[in-house]
């Protein structure tokens, strides 16, 4: 029998691409363009959200929310995986790799309940805009907003103490970050129960959220297609396209990665996926939201039009 040293793992290491050293150059670039858009385009969404009054209406409300949590997921992630592109065999500790998996878990059920939210709320607006204001009151939305939280923790915390404790001294991750699945197939003690799990919880707070939404807007259709107005039809689906962009980019990628089949180790393709969901749709949020959006562009230059004639 082996002494409990051989079987304690107090770090993990982040191979990723560093097998592919022009891959991994690519990689790097992407990412760091990437993670400066992401960041400065939500950082200005929750500026100008916050700060301009005209902007604070239950739709703004949400994609704040959703610009929050798209900042977080990306400095959960992205920063650590820059530095490690200029390291062969990266390294992270076990707490920090358990901090950064559990912490992104986490945001990111908060953005699938969330987007889900966000279909509700422009079906009010487009399907019962008499009714809007008292269907999505303050209080209202808040309660939605706290129950994606609050369904996100509840997640969280089974899957913590579903969390395999016996790694036989595997410690070797075939990926950029800490990621649940990557996770799970380094134990060599028994996570049928945990993997079960990880099943489970993906068709509740993935693909119900998904079909959700895909029943929602095609509710929305319908009724804009009633709509006699042209101008009318074309504003309903200019704003109902840039929310199906992200979902369309967001639960694509996540249910590839949770509902394929199982295998033993993670492949390329499968931390490609997994950089499209982590790092493509905070980067899509701000950009679609604000490029095609003419109440959060008259905000940033009421803003910066004012700073500048000061």
């Amino acid at each position: 029998m082996g002494t409990p040293n051989e079987t304690t793992v107090t770090e993990f290491i982040l191979i990723g691409l560093s097998g592919h050293p022009q891959a991994q150059a690519v990689f790097f670039t992407f990412f760091l363009m990437a993670y400066l858009i992401s960041t400065l385009g939500n950082g200005l969404m929750i500026v100008l959200i916050i700060g301009d009054s005209c902007l604070h209406s239950p739709m703004y409300f949400f994609l704040c929310t959703l610009s929050s949590v798209d900042l977080v997921i990306t400095n959960n992630a992205v920063p650590g995986s820059l530095v490690n592109c200029f390291f062969y065999m990266p390294t992270i500790s076990f707490y920090g790799c358990l901090v950064q998996m559990y912490v992104g878990l986490l945001l990111v059920v908060i953005e699938c309940v969330l987007l889900a939210v966000m279909a509700y709320d422009r079906f009010a607006a487009i399907c019962q805009p008499l009714h809007y204001v008292q269907i999505m009151s303050w209080r209202f939305c808040t309660t939605l907003v706290s129950l994606c939280v609050v369904l996100a923790l509840l997640n969280t915390l089974i899957n913590i103490l579903l969390q395999p404790t016996d790694f036989c001294g595997q410690n070797i991750i075939n990926h950029f970050v800490c990621e649940l699945q990557s996770f799970l197939k380094l134990a060599c003690s028994d996570t049928h129960i945990s993997n079960l799990y990880v099943q489970l919880s993906t068709f509740v707070l993935v693909v119900s959220p998904f079909g959700f939404i895909v029943v929602t807007y095609g509710r929305i259709g319908l009724a804009v297609l009633r709509i006699r107005s042209t101008q009318g039809r074309k504003k309903a689906f200019s704003t109902c396209s840039s929310h199906l962009t992200v979902v369309s980019v967001f639960y694509g990628t996540i249910m590839i990665m949770y509902l394929k089949h199982e295998q033993k180790s993670s492949s390329d393709k499968d931390n490609v996926i997994a950089a499209l969901y982590a790092v493509l749709t905070p980067l899509l949020n701000p950009l679609i939201y604000s490029l095609r959006n003419r109440d959060v562009k008259g905000a940033f230059w009421r803003l910066f039009g004012r700073k500048m004639s000061e």
